[in-house]
């Protein structure tokens, strides 16, 4: 279903189309199931994509609360990973080893709490961004954005509502 890029998400049944390249897509998601169900939706696309040279990146924008963290519970089932995944707000980074599926590591990283490019040499950002079979996602990438490779798929999340969420996705 495609009305000109935008996307209302409104049953479990509904289709989502990620495979546009260099565009803008807009979904709305009018709860915490469906933004996880897109970030899902996401993983499994991400899996069946051949790897290019360096890790495959999320670049997650969005004020607190706006529905990364929901995202990226749906993205880490898409993968596989059958952990509980929370905020690595304070532990800055997570690793989860990814069963067999061409990708040895996802690394959920969360910046929110870094101010300075020495914080992101000490925790090996640019092995982890290089990696090419590592998949990667960041919230609050800014501090980071010289690292991030050119292919890097960024998606800004939005508060619409109490439970809506509106998400920019840019591939």
């Amino acid at each position: 279903m495609d009305n000109g890029g935008l996307f209302k998400l409104s049953h479990s049944r509904a289709k989502v189309n990620f495979s546009m390249k260099n565009k803008k897509q807009i979904y709305i998601s009018e709860s915490p199931g469906q933004t996880k169900r897109l970030g899902r939706l996401l993983a499994r696309k991400i899996l069946g994509e051949k790897s290019g040279a360096a890790a495959r990146v999320l670049a997650l924008f969005g004020d607190l609360g706006a529905g990364k963290t929901n995202f990226i519970q749906g993205f880490a089932a898409g993968l596989g990973i059958k952990e509980t995944i929370n905020s690595p707000t304070f532990t800055i980074l997570k690793k989860y080893s990814l069963p067999g599926n061409g990708c040895e590591n996802f690394y959920h990283i969360d910046f929110y709490r870094l101010g300075a490019e020495d914080d992101l040499e000490l925790l090996g950002i640019k092995k982890i961004l290089n990696d090419k079979n590592n998949i990667v996602a960041i919230e609050w990438p800014q501090v980071a954005a010289e690292f991030l490779p050119q292919s890097a798929r960024a998606i800004s999340f939005e508060i619409a509502g109490a439970k809506t969420r509106r998400l920019l996705a840019e591939f």
